[in-house]
């Protein structure tokens, strides 16, 4: 039985991923299999319920919303109605930056700094300075604490 590391995601703050040791890996397949027995169809949903594809769905209605904002946008040039083709324009540009925001967040640069792809994202403690984010903070006052004692 292969072991499955915990929060792969988390980083050298909670020091790196840790295997479940063999009763673990037991203990938790034993878990598993008691809620696919309890509830099939919840379990069936809890396991295909991935966020990427709710991202991926979105980028879909925004590439659709891209092209009805071409549309009407051009519609707007051949009728010479300024605000239609103006509206189309606005459309287009809201549907982009959507389309953009779940493009980001689909391959993990989202605004939770937490991206588990080792870039860096900048948050707000980045924008203030070079102070490094929430967590660094309070690890770094935590650290001083105990080494005033």
């Amino acid at each position: 039985m292969s072991s499955v590391a915990v929060f792969p995601e988390m980083g050298p703050s909670l020091g790196g991923a840790v295997p479940l040791s063999e009763h673990e890996q037991r203990l938790l397949d034993q878990i598993e299999q008691a809620l696919y027995a309890e509830d099939p169809k919840w379990a069936n949903t809890v396991r295909i319920s991935d966020p990427r594809s709710h991202y991926k769905r979105r980028l879909v209605k925004a590439s659709i919303g891209f092209a009805l904002g071409i549309v009407v946008m051009m519609v707007g040039v051949v009728i010479a109605q300024i605000p239609l083709g103006v509206g189309g324009f606005v459309v287009m540009l809201a549907a982009c930056l959507w389309g953009l925001s779940s493009w980001k967040r689909m391959n993990g640069f989202g605004d939770s700094g937490a991206s588990g792809s080792g870039v860096p994202t900048p948050g707000k403690g980045q924008r203030r300075g070079n102070r490094g984010s929430f967590m660094e903070r309070m690890e770094e006052r935590w650290r001083r604490r105990h080494d005033e004692r």
